[in-house]
């Protein structure tokens, strides 16, 4: 064997032994393209729905979503209220006794 088919290199788990391939500026070897992917998966609720063997409904999702905000807007009014009295209460002068 020559040293150009037979390198010495052995892999350090089943001691096989490795060959060396050209690098990819060799004309003898063809360039691989990289995989590229021009479609977006598609969104989340639609793949779920067709494990859960439902159809999309858009007005029940629509209903969903605004019920969704509307906590949500509920949530963040009551954490300003409290963070308001919080802060009205740290600015109250203590009481002397």
């Amino acid at each position: 064997m020559s040293r150009d088919t037979h390198s010495g290199l052995r892999c350090p788990h089943c001691q096989t032994a490795l060959t060396l391939v050209p690098a990819a500026g060799n004309p003898a070897v063809p360039a691989l393209s990289p995989v590229v992917r021009d479609e977006t998966p598609p969104p989340v609720h639609e793949v779920l729905a067709v494990y859960a063997n439902r159809t999309k409904d858009t007005a029940t999702a629509l209903r969903g979503a605004a019920r969704v905000r509307d906590s949500f807007n509920r949530a963040r009014m009551a954490a300003a209220q409290r963070r308001a009295a919080q802060k009205a209460a740290q600015q109250r002068p203590a009481r002397s006794a």
